[in-house]
């Protein structure tokens, strides 16, 4: 691979010189590098004070050059500018903002905290981040945050890098997949190759991704989708007993355009965004596509007694949603603080966080965590037509990025079916919690997941939406494995000490007789073939599939379904467990194969009654009405020489089911049985062996099957996947 050579930062003038120093423009917000120097641009409406400062090192506590700005020749509107002679890409800067410290007004300015620029493209790696000297306030007075904070944290606060959007894309071409080819799988940058058993040269880093894209090609995704990737500090965070753990996943973003620099395989200044740039390029090439997950509802400066970082200090009564005691920030994510989304100057920050992501780091697309967030004003009321989501789904730059709404939050907005308009897609945990209750055996699951299957009509028809907005997904990073989700009751999150509390309980899981792992061989047996079930669910279903990472090969958490604060060998790929459970990655394998090779399963737009016809296990209509109705069957037709017949077996007895004549010159193959033991469980296309016995199929208790119907001249061998 291509090795990055390393920015190094240029020197800096100690004096200042006639001529230097000069008042600047007030666009673009952030750095400009114009060859002669850097052009700074700053947002602060209530500032009385800014100072730019520019330092040598990272670990620097004192500036080699500190510019005041004046407000008379330094301010236009709203923005502070300044432009400095002499530096350019390298350079690192930070900023002082002075101003009212009144939080019960809503203003926390500090000229004593260093912020970072929340337009810069790239921080300093601070491998121990402390946030307790950025505390705004005195901790020690009884007066809670009332009292502000003399102590200067220059020393232990990361600074800004200047970067240049130099790089060769080497005519890059985005792979631009439709919804109905995507297929997602869903992974954490550091914790999938971090572990030894990854076998890569540079573990838990972007490099390290790209070094497994001949692995996503083998197993047939075409987008990753990245938990977030904006730095964030992952030693600072605290749950609700005060207790510090590990920041593993990121959803605490200090700012929001800048790629995380541990990340990256080089510890320089800036070569994170090379670094990820060339993962970016090499994804392409292979025709894949990446998404991120983005955090627009919340930040790391957290609750009233959080640290001041970026946003707090520059505008904090712009930037939040306060409640009328404005010392308070309404809480609707369950992190201390919400996002003022829809105030007009934070709308441009967000839509320029993705057009930059979008245009100078080539990313296909966008997942928003707690999208709904994102519909609230300014006193947290829910908009029906929220500027924010409307500008972004009608941006010129964006116009060919998919996006992605997570549509609920954490204040009991629930918006899955209804979030915004049509060009997005959404999360749809409806799909995930219907198949999970059915495939356990509920009652009252047989039309739930018969709508799921489908595209979930029910759900996206009322708003215009069609199943191409349906995100379809049995597992996410939030929640239990696939292995996991059948091999437990419970969860176990003990190791996040929190007496067991966080996490959901709603998980609809089974562990089949035994808590956690077991050697038992029926129960082995059992947990496989309910995995089996799930992805091919996944997979034949209309809508988009999401896959978990490690799903295809049974990567456990060991009953844990939260693990944002294992960064540890509970979340890390343990790819040992490939080799382990081959028969699972091949199974899912063959029904993302299977899924392209019938296009039908992928339409962008619901059955009708020409389409498919649904069968009881008799041959009649299904008894929607009956709670016990754990069997159903449906054909489905792609031409006139071809169809499929999929039966589906929750019950814990076999079952018998008749089937339809084939159409005229077809004959009924197996396809996929999830029953059968590797490899006559899934056949490769074309494949499958004919079937015996033409009027009926013996499906075994809790499994299902697909059946081809293809001209009888192209007689399978029965050669498995």
């Amino acid at each position: 691979m291509k090795e990055t050579k390393r920015l190094k930062s240029p020197s800096i003038p100690k004096a200042s010189k006639r001529g230097d120093v000069q008042a600047g423009e007030p666009s673009p917000l952030g750095v400009a590098i114009d060859g002669q120097g850097v052009n700074f641009a700053f947002f602060s409406r209530n500032a009385s004070r800014v100072r730019l400062e520019l330092f040598a090192r990272p670990q620097d506590a004192k500036a080699v050059r500190a510019i005041d700005l004046d407000p008379a020749l330094n301010r236009t509107g709203d923005v502070w500018h300044v432009w400095v002679k002499g530096i350019g890409a390298g350079q690192l800067y930070a900023y002082r903002v002075d101003g009212s410290y009144n939080p019960k007004d809503g203003h926390r300015f500090n000229f004593n905290k260093l912020l970072l620029d929340p337009y810069t493209t790239a921080v300093t790696n601070l491998p121990h981040w402390e946030f307790a000297p950025a505390y705004g306030y005195n901790p020690s007075m009884p007066e809670g945050d009332s009292v502000a904070s003399t102590v200067d944290n220059a020393g232990s606060s990361p600074k800004c890098v200047i970067t240049d959007d130099h790089f060769d894309w080497q005519k890059d071409r985005f792979p631009q997949h439709s919804w109905s080819q995507t297929v997602i799988y869903e992974t954490h940058v550091r914790g999938f190759s971090i572990h030894p058993s990854s076998e890569v040269e540079h573990p838990g880093t972007y490099r390290g991704l790209m070094e497994k894209i001949p692995y996503f090609k083998e197993l047939g995704v075409t987008a990753v989708e990245l938990l977030p990737v904006a730095e964030f500090n992952d030693y600072q965070v605290t749950n609700a007993h005060g207790t510090s753990l590990k920041n593993y996943w990121g959803y605490d973003p200090v700012v929001f355009m800048a790629p995380k620099a541990s990340y990256s395989s080089l510890t320089g200044l800036g070569q994170q965004i090379q670094e990820f740039r060339e993962m970016v390029l090499a994804f392409h090439k292979a025709g894949l596509e990446v998404i991120l997950d983005v955090v627009f509802n919340h930040t790391a400066e957290t609750d009233l007694l959080g640290p001041t970082l970026c946003f707090r200090g520059i505008d904090n009564s712009i930037f939040y949603i306060l409640e009328d005691d404005k010392r308070i920030y309404k809480n609707f994510t369950g992190t201390g603080n919400t996002i003022n989304a829809n105030h007009p100057m934070v709308q441009e920050h967000i839509l320029a966080v993705l057009r930059y992501w979008a245009q100078q780091m080539h990313v296909d697309g966008f997942r928003f965590d707690l999208a709904s967030i994102l519909s609230r004003d300014a006193r947290g009321n829910l908009l029906a037509n929220a500027p924010v989501l409307e500008r972004i789904a009608k941006d010129t730059v964006l116009k060919d990025v998919k996006i992605i709404a997570e549509p609920w939050d954490a204040a009991g907005a629930y918006q899955v079916g209804s979030f915004s308009g049509k060009r997005w897609a959404e999360w749809n945990d409806k799909y995930r919690d219907g198949l999970r209750r059915f495939w356990r055996g509920d009652d009252w699951t047989l039309g739930c997941f018969a709508s799921r299957i489908c595209g979930s009509e029910d759900i996206y028809s009322k708003s215009g939406k069609g199943p191409q907005n349906s995100i379809n997904f049995i597992t996410c990073h939030d929640g239990f494995t696939l292995n996991d989700l059948v091999s437990y009751n419970f969860k176990h999150n003990e190791a996040n000490k929190d007496n067991n509390r966080d996490g959901t309980n709603d998980n609809f899981s089974a562990n089949y007789g035994v808590e956690g792992e077991t050697t038992d061989g029926p129960i082995e047996s059992i947990r496989k073939r309910q995995i089996k079930n799930f992805l091919l669910t996944l997979f034949i279903s209309r809508g988009v599939p999401m896959l978990l990472g490690g799903d295809e090969f049974r990567r456990t958490q060991k009953g844990n379904n939260n693990t944002y604060c294992q960064d540890n060998e509970t979340s890390w790929y343990d790819w040992r467990r490939l080799k382990q459970h081959g028969e699972i990655f091949r199974f899912t394998q063959g029904m993302i194969a299977f899924r392209r090779s019938h296009p039908v399963l992928s339409q962008e737009q619901f059955y009708t009654g020409a389409d498919m016809q649904w069968f009881s296990a008799q041959g009649g209509v299904p008894n929607w009405d009956n709670p016990k109705e754990k069997q159903f069957a449906c054909l489905i037709h792609e031409d006139g020489q071809r169809a499929l017949f999929l039966m589906f077996n929750a019950d814990t007895d076999a079952i018998n089911f008749n089937l339809p004549p084939a159409l005229a010159g077809t004959r009924w193959y197996l396809a996929v049985d999830t029953s059968g033991e590797a490899p006559r469980d899934l056949f490769a296309e074309g494949q499958g062996p004919l079937l015996e016995n033409p009027q009926t199929y013996h499906l075994n208790p809790r499994s299902s099957a697909i059946l081809c119907a293809r001209p009888s001249d192209l007689s399978g061998q029965g050669r498995g996947f």
